[in-house]
């Protein structure tokens, strides 16, 4: 077996203790009276219905619009994006087609102090009003989010000539197009197809416009400038630029969640209380701690040193999936936790644990068929792999079939009902996610630091591995 460096134990167990507390408290700080939050913690979690509690409203078409039912199945998906783009997962959406009304349910925001349902479903019925104008003259600049520089107000010719509204633009989606002349060039447009009250007013702005600009903005804020190349007479329009993948999907959803058919109103609302509550949080977190020592202290009495390298790739796993849901790391979106994620993240837990013991196991029955200790490690970690990995991987594929099926696509929500999507949902997530976690902690960094520490000389002992003798 090629001996891992000694070092590596100390310092892999040092990496996981430390990822471990920044998973559970978070790091903030402040700049002056501004609190500042550098990575996210438990706290920062956005706790779903069952926990926390929500909102439920209703809304409908102001101004006594008679909508129809594509229109309503419209405002419908731009809500389901609104709360999907905002990584609110844990929702209950209803079209009631005969009476005109949107019926949504979703949890409080993670730093909800007033509980004021009014104010709270603002975050998903605002209507921004989107537009399609000549030219770019704006007011001012302002820095967004993005550190970025964004236009605001349309002033002159841009605030008086509208050439599209919101109810003209049927459908944007971002796409990928190979450049002709270069194929292995990827570039990323917006494709544009608009409704039929849309064609002739944009195929007039476009032929009189060749050349210059047509400016699209969301309220007073200016989403994108592009020239018109030539007349657009057949509806289907693209938006080029040097977008990257990221940012034409953002400028899609973007131009759809502003293209409501009609305003809407919320004809009432009102606050859900939470099946479980705080206290049940509470009660779940210390049975958590319990649960884990206990483990911890089987695995030490049974496996001795592969059971205590175990405990700390334990934390390992459990401090990455903490991380997954709460936003911890900048690729992946923060997630609302439900009582079916947490489910799905123990199953995990108890996988990783079985996957430790398989591994001990091998050890030991290679130590006491006589081998060494450096081949005993060797050989018991090369014959558990295949049994840990067939088994984690089938869960991996059923997690992934949760996702796709009950997610945000709800591809068969028509059959099992809408009100199951979020809470799947969420347990396929946080399964899929302790499942990988248990893979680079289970499998990598146990094997790791148990061939680390078996390097050190008062650790060679046969009987601490489970073997006999010295």
């Amino acid at each position: 077996m090629k001996r891992v460096p000694k070092p590596v134990f100390f310092i892999v167990a040092l990496l996981i203790l430390l990822v471990g507390y920044a998973s559970v408290f978070g790091i903030h700080g402040r700049n002056g009276d501004i609190p500042i939050t550098y990575i996210k913690g438990i706290n920062d979690i956005r706790w779903g219905i069952d926990i926390r509690g929500g909102v439920e409203a209703t809304f409908r078409p102001a101004d006594d619009v008679d909508a129809t039912n594509d229109q309503i199945d419209s405002a419908k998906a731009i809500i389901e994006t609104r709360m999907v783009s905002q990584n609110i997962t844990d929702y209950e959406l209803y079209a009631d087609y005969n009476n005109d009304r949107i019926i949504v349910r979703f949890p409080w925001k993670v730093d909800e102090t007033e509980f004021d349902p009014e104010t709270a479903i603002e975050e998903i019925s605002a209507t921004a009003e989107l537009t399609f104008r000549e030219g770019m003259e704006y007011e001012s600049n302002e820095i967004g989010s993005d550190g970025q520089a964004v236009a605001t107000t349309p002033t002159g010719v841009t605030a008086e000539n509208v050439i599209l509204e919101g109810s003209d633009i049927k459908s944007a989606r971002a796409e990928a197009v190979q450049n002709p002349d270069n194929p292995t060039q990827i570039s990323y447009i917006v494709s544009l197809e608009l409704e039929e009250s849309g064609k002739e007013k944009f195929a007039e702005a476009t032929e009189r416009l060749q050349g210059e600009t047509i400016s699209i903005w969301m309220d007073d804020v200016m989403l994108s400038a592009p020239t018109v190349n030539e007349p657009i007479t057949d509806g289907q329009a693209s938006i080029s630029g040097d977008f990257t993948a990221k940012e034409a999907s953002d400028l899609a959803q973007r131009i759809n969640a502003g293209a409501l058919p009609f305003k809407l109103e919320t004809s009432n609302f009102g606050t859900i209380n939470p099946t479980l509550g705080s206290s049940a949080l509470t009660a779940m977190g210390i049975a958590a701690v319990i649960a884990m020592i206990l483990i911890c202290l089987f695995m030490l009495i049974m496996y001795r040193v592969p059971g205590f390298v175990a405990c700390i790739t334990l934390i390992g796993q459990m401090a990455l999936s903490l991380a997954a849901v709460s936003g911890f790391f900048n690729f992946i979106s923060s997630f609302t936790m439900t009582l079916p994620g947490i489910a799905g993240m123990i199953l995990s837990i108890g996988m990783g644990v079985d996957a430790n013991i398989i591994t001990a196991e091998r050890v030991k029955e290679e130590l006491r068929d006589g081998k060494t200790l450096d081949g005993a490690i060797d050989k018991g970690c090369r014959g558990s792999f295949w049994a840990i990995f067939d088994g984690n991987i089938t869960v991996i594929i059923v997690a992934i079939i949760l996702m796709c099926v009950f997610g945000p696509s709800n591809i068969l929500s028509f059959w099992f009902g809408p009100s199951t999507t979020g809470i799947i949902y969420s347990f396929g997530y946080t399964l899929l996610i302790g499942v990988i976690s248990n893979f680079i902690m289970g499998v990598g960094a146990f094997r790791l630091m148990l061939r680390s520490l078996s390097g050190l000389k008062f650790m060679r002992k046969k009987w601490m591995y489970g073997g006999k003798g010295k």
